[in-house]
């Protein structure tokens, strides 16, 4: 089974993370990738506060798809992508951009907090008893919105999901170039 590694085109408004959407079981929308809690732990880290602690990406986790146009795959995220889209997702103001099983958006959530793991052991997310790997992307939440809270707490929203839009490492490789040019290109700078 193909393993496809996902990145990221900073200079295309149309490439990131746009949302991020809270669920109870993955979704998949056409030109979009929806990663979810299957298995990763979200965590409610203050009751009384409303805020939810969980992993946006996971650093070269693999992760399950299957479409029509190209059957089953894997696809992962590399540290340095994370890093380039988390912060995308701030600079261009995306932390209110919530959305229900990629289906509703919805009012009254907030990424409050975003950050990377750097250190395992001394890293915020291990206070709360998170075991992940160095380049996570952590967020949390606040949630302000009655219902979703009201979902959280019958446990029906598990975990965080992505929206967002990344193309397959090999599709940077494209060009109008013919492959004998690229062949030649290729050659010169090795003989240079």
């Amino acid at each position: 089974m193909n393993i496809i590694e996902m990145v990221l085109d900073e200079s295309s408004e149309k490439q990131g993370i746009h949302a991020v959407s809270v669920v109870e079981s993955p979704a998949i929308e056409e030109n979009w990738i929806a990663l979810n809690k299957q298995l990763i732990e979200l965590k409610s880290v203050d009751e009384e506060k409303k805020i939810l602690m969980g992993a946006g990406l996971v650093p070269d986790k693999q992760i399950y798809r299957r479409d029509k146009d190209n059957g089953e795959f894997y696809i992962y995220f590399s540290k340095e992508t994370i890093r380039k889209a988390s912060e995308l997702f701030l600079k261009r103001s995306n932390q209110n951009n919530a959305t229900y099983e990629h289906q509703m958006k919805i009012e009254g959530m907030s990424v409050v907090e975003s950050w990377i793991i750097e250190d395992k052991e001394k890293d915020k997310s291990a206070i709360y008893g998170f075991d992940l790997p160095v380049g996570t992307w952590m967020i949390s939440m606040k949630v302000d919105n009655p219902e979703v809270w009201d979902k959280v707490k019958a446990g029906e929203i598990k975990g965080f999901s992505i929206e967002g839009y990344f193309e397959p490492a090999e599709a940077k490789l494209s060009t109008d170039k013919s492959d004998e040019e690229l062949l030649n290109e290729i050659l010169n700078i090795l003989n240079a």
